[in-house]
């Protein structure tokens, strides 16, 4: 067993390496375009959808990954082994020693890699249901056909195993990308909501991560004081801007545990990152 109290400055020196993301924005808003915005030698893209031609001329990393089961992997080398695993069991002593050995080049490049820049998360819980659907557990005991619920159990459990040992990863900074769909209900009212498999996946994953974050479209407007707002304008706006606080006045899916952000900032995560990560004076 190794348990150690963390003084404040060795808690300050590791919170300031590592942030969890989840940012979600509408389909075609330059999501993955923000991953241009990162120092491109730190920086590894886990390319779950295919979908880098929007950044052809960005030079980091990128990590193809088409099966859940690579993406297990994958996390395994990230976040390390999980002390708490049992020998058996996704992300042990085991599987990480295991992963090592079979991919030698492959786990000394991860570990030169701080930011971690998942594309999709949306994509990546497509993947588990694919996966999960193939599993025994997916089967009704007592008639053999396919049990819907189960696959989504199997789903919620192995997805949230993931996300989490990514936010315990030391010293990286991990950014889930997603898909922000806006669903109308029968009284014309519309609410916000990340595009994932599993009701129970996108439930949870605020609770996991540091910060929430929109991206969308705004308008720059004059108030009434002279100062300069921004206009929430989905369809004509020709601004990207985060959306950062909880609460905000449209809606939209934000946290922001840091408490340094404003309710908007610029479309850049390398100056939102270091406005997080920034040492308070005094």
């Amino acid at each position: 067993m190794s348990l150690r109290i963390f003084s404040a400055d060795e808690r300050l020196q590791e919170a300031q390496g590592k942030t969890t993301i989840a940012l979600f924005g509408p389909s075609g808003s330059g999501k993955t375009t923000l991953v241009k915005t990162m120092p491109e030698k730190e920086t590894v893209c886990l390319d779950l959808e295919a979908g880098l031609k929007s950044v052809q001329d960005w030079r980091g990393d990128s990590l193809p990954i088409r099966r859940f089961a690579d993406a297990v992997d994958i996390a395994c080398l990230i976040g390390g082994a999980n002390p708490a695993a049992q020998p058996d069991e996704h992300f042990s002593e085991a599987h990480y020693t295991h992963l090592r050995g079979l991919y030698p080049e492959l786990a000394t490049r991860l570990d030169s890699k701080r930011i971690v820049f998942v594309d999709s998360i949306t994509d990546l819980t497509r993947q588990a249901m694919a996966w999960a659907k193939a599993r025994p557990e997916a089967l009704s005991e007592r008639t053999g056909k396919p049990d819907t619920r189960g696959a989504y159990g199997l789903l919620a459990r192995e997805v949230i195993g993931l996300l989490k040992h990514l936010q315990y990863a030391p010293g990286r900074t991990v950014i889930f990308v997603g898909i922000l769909e806006k669903v109308v209900d029968d009284m014309n009212r519309a609410t916000f909501q990340p595009q994932l498999e599993g009701g129970k996946v996108a439930r949870e994953l605020p609770g996991i991560v540091d910060q929430v974050l929109t991206l969308d479209l705004f308008t720059q407007e004059a108030g009434a004081d002279g100062a300069s707002t921004w206009r929430h304008d989905p369809d004509k706006g020709e601004v990207r801007r985060l959306v950062c606080r909880s609460g905000n006045p449209w809606g939209l899916p934000a946290k922001d545990r840091s408490g340094r952000l404003d309710l908007t900032e610029p479309a850049d995560l390398g100056a939102l990152l270091t406005k997080i990560n920034q040492t308070q004076k005094g």
